[in-house]
């Protein structure tokens, strides 16, 4: 087992879904022949559901070297230690707040210090984020603040369709003007990067997605492809890299998911969920790009409405770790192969 990537799994919102998720993805003895797993969150919110799984029991270690990546134990490295009275499914809390942040915050320290091999998120609240005094729009730009990565990029990947995205939380109107050359550029160059170390593709193939309805028609409903899309595109093939494009949103990514191309560059968050959520909506997961560590996530939210009910569908989250684990696995690779 000690040749397995170590993953380290933050618990999320412990009023929301995570620590259900998490408990629900170890019990699945198979996980374990991917990754050597350990949770890092509140032994009372994980320990509760793992009293209550059949066959699972909880054992707290003092660091990821003490996880011994064995079906049937949740291994849990403590962050934080909440009174069970501030622990109420669907009803999060500041206190809860900052004890997700702690479980994030100690599992890229972790990560940095080499000793897991990748982290997997499991959800959090944008707003409790801010409400519990951390001023970040989601975990992105927290793992970027965290780990000193000046350019990130967020992916979501899954088996038949990958994306990633130029501009990501912002009204749609805000689009147009957040649009550059520079940004559409740099989504490439981490992307076709991605690819090729933490994918094990050695010759990615990008798509680059159109702004407008038939990619403008020439400037008829839009001159954002003239302008910006299509320069970048050109610059990003000047440098080596496959980029296609731009080309329509409403067929490009029917080729994608035939295998036409390893990932699309979207202009904006729906136009790239959309079509990666129809496919995936239950196995899709979210990789954050240009990190110095692996980092994965659910590509789903904390689902208060649905938070104690034990109906959550642990699906993204066991993908979540099955992806880190590869991402581990081919960086590992890449470091030990000499650079031509």
């Amino acid at each position: 087992m000690s040749h397995l990537p170590r993953i380290g799994i933050t618990m999320g919102d412990p009023a929301g879904i995570g620590p259900e998720i998490v408990v629900k993805a170890l019990s699945k003895t198979d996980l374990y022949g991917a990754a050597r797993p350990v949770v890092l969150g509140d032994p009372t919110a994980v320990g509760a559901l793992v009293e209550m799984t059949p066959g699972l029991r909880l054992r707290e270690v003092d660091g990821p070297e003490d996880a011994g990546g064995q079906a049937g134990v949740v291994d849990l490295l403590p962050t934080s230690r909440l009174a069970p009275a501030r622990l109420r499914p669907g009803a999060p809390t500041p206190e809860g707040g900052k004890a997700m942040v702690a479980a994030i915050a100690r599992a890229v320290e972790l990560a940095l210090e080499g000793e897991l091999d990748g982290v997997v998120t499991a959800p959090v609240s944008k707003a409790l984020m801010r409400q519990a005094g951390y001023a970040f729009e989601g975990h992105t730009q927290l793992l970027a603040h965290l780990t000193g990565a000046a350019d990130v990029v967020m992916m979501l990947a899954g088996e038949r369709l990958r994306v990633t995205l130029v501009t990501i939380h912002c009204a749609l109107r805000e689009v147009p003007k957040l649009l550059t050359e520079e940004a559409v550029l740099r989504t490439l160059e981490i992307t076709d990067r991605g690819l090729r170390s933490d994918f094990g593709i050695p010759s990615p193939r990008l798509a680059v997605a159109a702004l407008n309805p038939h990619a403008g028609e020439e400037g008829l409903f839009g001159d954002e492809e003239e302008r910006i899309i299509a320069p970048a595109a050109r610059s990003a093939r000047s440098r080596g890299i496959d980029a296609a494009g731009p080309l329509p949103a409403d067929t490009v990514f029917v080729k994608a998911a035939s295998g036409a191309f390893d990932a699309v560059v979207c202009m904006y968050h729906d136009q790239g969920l959309i079509p990666l959520k129809l496919l995936h909506f239950s196995d899709g997961v979210n990789v954050t790009l240009g990190l110095p560590i692996v980092r994965t996530s659910v590509d789903h939210g904390t689902a208060y409405d649905i938070a104690g009910r034990g109906t959550a569908d642990p699906s993204s989250l066991e993908a979540a770790v099955r992806t880190a684990a590869l991402m581990a696995v081919h960086r590992r690779s890449a470091k030990r192969t000499p650079t031509p």
